[in-house]
Protein backbone atom coordinates (compact mmCIF):
# COMPACT_ATOMS: atom_id res chain seq x y z
CA UNK A 1 0.00 0.00 0.00
CA UNK A 2 1.34 3.40 -1.04
CA UNK A 3 1.70 6.02 1.69
CA UNK A 4 2.90 9.49 0.83
CA UNK A 5 6.49 10.06 1.94
CA UNK A 6 6.52 13.05 4.34
CA UNK A 7 10.00 14.00 3.15
CA UNK A 8 8.30 15.28 -0.04
CA UNK A 9 5.83 17.63 1.67
CA UNK A 10 7.01 20.54 -0.47
CA UNK A 11 5.45 18.82 -3.51
CA UNK A 12 2.02 19.11 -1.89
CA UNK A 13 2.30 22.88 -1.56
CA UNK A 14 3.59 23.83 -5.02
CA UNK A 15 1.90 26.77 -6.73
CA UNK A 16 1.37 24.59 -9.82
CA UNK A 17 -0.73 22.23 -7.66
CA UNK A 18 -2.68 25.17 -6.21
CA UNK A 19 -3.47 26.39 -9.72
CA UNK A 20 -4.52 22.94 -10.97
CA UNK A 21 -6.75 21.99 -8.03
CA UNK A 22 -7.93 25.39 -6.66
CA UNK A 23 -8.71 24.22 -3.09
CA UNK A 24 -10.77 27.26 -2.09
CA UNK A 25 -13.02 26.90 -5.13
CA UNK A 26 -13.43 23.14 -4.52
CA UNK A 27 -14.48 23.76 -0.91
CA UNK A 28 -16.91 26.56 -1.74
CA UNK A 29 -18.50 24.53 -4.55
CA UNK A 30 -18.87 21.62 -2.11
CA UNK A 31 -20.96 23.88 0.11
CA UNK A 32 -18.50 25.02 2.77
CA UNK A 33 -19.38 28.45 4.07
CA UNK A 34 -19.13 30.87 6.97
CA UNK A 35 -19.67 29.14 10.31
CA UNK A 36 -19.30 25.62 8.89
CA UNK A 37 -17.61 22.68 10.57
CA UNK A 38 -15.14 20.93 8.29
CA UNK A 39 -13.18 17.69 8.73
CA UNK A 40 -10.07 17.47 6.55
CA UNK A 41 -9.33 13.73 6.78
CA UNK A 42 -5.75 13.16 5.68
CA UNK A 43 -4.99 16.87 5.85
CA UNK A 44 -1.28 16.61 5.09
CA UNK A 45 0.42 20.01 5.40
CA UNK A 46 -2.88 21.89 5.06
CA UNK A 47 -3.49 22.24 1.33
CA UNK A 48 -7.26 22.29 2.01
CA UNK A 49 -7.15 23.02 5.76
CA UNK A 50 -5.97 26.61 5.57
CA UNK A 51 -8.38 27.67 2.79
CA UNK A 52 -11.19 25.98 4.78
CA UNK A 53 -10.24 27.94 7.91
CA UNK A 54 -10.53 31.19 5.96
CA UNK A 55 -13.89 30.16 4.47
CA UNK A 56 -15.56 29.11 7.75
CA UNK A 57 -14.17 32.14 9.58
CA UNK A 58 -13.95 32.64 13.34
CA UNK A 59 -17.43 31.22 13.95
CA UNK A 60 -16.57 27.97 12.15
CA UNK A 61 -14.29 25.08 12.98
CA UNK A 62 -11.80 22.95 11.05
CA UNK A 63 -10.56 19.54 12.16
CA UNK A 64 -7.15 18.84 10.52
CA UNK A 65 -6.83 15.06 10.77
CA UNK A 66 -3.85 12.91 9.79
CA UNK A 67 -2.25 9.60 10.72
CA UNK A 68 1.27 10.90 10.09
CA UNK A 69 2.68 13.21 12.79
CA UNK A 70 5.10 14.72 10.25
CA UNK A 71 2.15 16.06 8.27
CA UNK A 72 0.56 17.65 11.33
CA UNK A 73 3.94 19.15 12.31
CA UNK A 74 4.32 20.63 8.81
CA UNK A 75 0.86 22.18 9.07
CA UNK A 76 1.58 23.53 12.55
CA UNK A 77 4.84 25.07 11.28
CA UNK A 78 2.91 26.91 8.56
CA UNK A 79 0.89 28.63 11.27
CA UNK A 80 -2.65 27.61 12.06
CA UNK A 81 -5.57 29.90 12.84
CA UNK A 82 -7.47 29.61 16.13
CA UNK A 83 -10.39 27.84 14.40
CA UNK A 84 -8.20 24.85 13.38
CA UNK A 85 -7.71 21.83 15.66
CA UNK A 86 -4.97 19.32 14.81
CA UNK A 87 -5.99 15.68 15.32
CA UNK A 88 -3.64 12.68 15.19
CA UNK A 89 -5.74 9.69 14.25
CA UNK A 90 -5.74 6.08 13.27
CA UNK A 91 -7.11 5.16 9.89
CA UNK A 92 -10.45 3.87 11.15
CA UNK A 93 -10.41 5.54 14.57
CA UNK A 94 -10.62 9.31 14.59
CA UNK A 95 -10.83 10.84 18.09
CA UNK A 96 -13.64 13.28 17.34
CA UNK A 97 -17.20 13.04 18.61
CA UNK A 98 -20.01 11.64 16.47
CA UNK A 99 -21.82 14.00 14.11
CA UNK A 100 -19.25 16.78 14.51
CA UNK A 101 -18.90 17.98 10.90
CA UNK A 102 -21.06 19.45 8.15
CA UNK A 103 -18.54 18.55 5.43
CA UNK A 104 -15.72 16.01 5.33
CA UNK A 105 -12.99 15.83 2.72
CA UNK A 106 -10.65 12.92 2.05
CA UNK A 107 -8.31 14.17 -0.66
CA UNK A 108 -5.74 11.81 -2.18
CA UNK A 109 -5.96 9.32 0.71
CA UNK A 110 -8.66 6.80 -0.24
CA UNK A 111 -6.13 4.70 -2.17
CA UNK A 112 -3.95 4.58 0.98
CA UNK A 113 -6.61 3.04 3.26
CA UNK A 114 -5.93 -0.52 4.39
CA UNK A 115 -9.67 -1.13 4.92
CA UNK A 116 -11.44 1.32 2.65
CA UNK A 117 -14.98 0.66 3.90
CA UNK A 118 -13.97 0.91 7.59
CA UNK A 119 -12.18 4.20 6.82
CA UNK A 120 -15.29 5.57 5.09
CA UNK A 121 -17.59 4.37 7.89
CA UNK A 122 -15.47 6.35 10.34
CA UNK A 123 -15.93 9.47 8.22
CA UNK A 124 -19.68 8.73 8.07
CA UNK A 125 -19.69 8.69 11.89
CA UNK A 126 -18.10 12.16 11.98
CA UNK A 127 -20.75 13.72 9.74
CA UNK A 128 -24.05 15.14 10.88
CA UNK A 129 -27.15 13.67 9.21
CA UNK A 130 -27.31 15.32 5.80
CA UNK A 131 -23.58 16.10 5.99
CA UNK A 132 -21.54 15.85 2.82
CA UNK A 133 -18.49 13.77 1.93
CA UNK A 134 -16.06 14.82 -0.79
CA UNK A 135 -13.46 12.35 -2.05
CA UNK A 136 -10.71 13.44 -4.42
CA UNK A 137 -8.28 10.86 -5.70
CA UNK A 138 -6.09 9.77 -8.58
CA UNK A 139 -7.58 8.25 -11.71
CA UNK A 140 -6.41 4.68 -12.27
CA UNK A 141 -3.82 5.32 -14.97
CA UNK A 142 -0.07 5.41 -15.34
CA UNK A 143 1.39 8.87 -14.71
CA UNK A 144 4.68 10.49 -13.86
CA UNK A 145 3.20 11.88 -10.61
CA UNK A 146 1.15 10.27 -7.87
CA UNK A 147 0.93 6.72 -6.60
CA UNK A 148 1.63 3.69 -8.80
CA UNK A 149 -1.27 2.76 -11.08
CA UNK A 150 -1.66 -0.62 -9.37
CA UNK A 151 -2.44 1.11 -6.06
CA UNK A 152 -5.01 3.54 -7.44
CA UNK A 153 -8.77 2.94 -7.17
CA UNK A 154 -11.13 3.53 -10.09
CA UNK A 155 -14.04 5.95 -9.68
CA UNK A 156 -16.44 3.01 -9.90
CA UNK A 157 -14.62 1.05 -7.16
CA UNK A 158 -14.47 4.14 -4.94
CA UNK A 159 -18.18 4.86 -5.45
CA UNK A 160 -19.02 1.25 -4.52
CA UNK A 161 -16.94 1.51 -1.32
CA UNK A 162 -18.69 4.79 -0.42
CA UNK A 163 -22.13 3.26 -0.92
CA UNK A 164 -21.11 0.16 1.09
CA UNK A 165 -20.08 2.43 3.97
CA UNK A 166 -23.65 3.78 4.17
CA UNK A 167 -23.56 7.00 2.16
CA UNK A 168 -26.28 7.93 -0.34
CA UNK A 169 -26.49 10.20 -3.38
CA UNK A 170 -23.04 9.09 -4.56
CA UNK A 171 -21.99 11.14 -7.60
CA UNK A 172 -18.71 10.97 -9.53
CA UNK A 173 -17.08 13.57 -11.74
CA UNK A 174 -13.74 14.24 -13.40
CA UNK A 175 -11.75 17.13 -11.91
CA UNK A 176 -8.97 17.11 -14.50
CA UNK A 177 -6.84 14.67 -16.50
CA UNK A 178 -5.40 13.09 -13.33
CA UNK A 179 -8.06 13.35 -10.62
CA UNK A 180 -11.69 12.47 -9.97
CA UNK A 181 -14.11 13.78 -7.36
CA UNK A 182 -16.91 11.88 -5.67
CA UNK A 183 -19.56 13.46 -3.47
CA UNK A 184 -21.99 11.68 -1.19
CA UNK A 185 -24.31 12.43 1.71
CA UNK A 186 -24.81 10.93 5.15
CA UNK A 187 -28.45 9.84 5.27
CA UNK A 188 -30.88 11.48 7.66
CA UNK A 189 -31.70 9.30 10.66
Amino acid sequence: MHKFDPSHIDRLLRQERQDAIRPEQVLREAGLGEGGVFADVGCGPGFFTLPAAAIVGPSGRVWAIDTQPEMLDALKNRGIPANVTLVRSGEAKIPIEDRAADLALAAYVLHEAADTVAFLMEILRLLRPGGKLVIIDWKKQQEEHGPPEAERITEEEAAAFIASAGFKDVATSSMNASHYMITAVRPQD
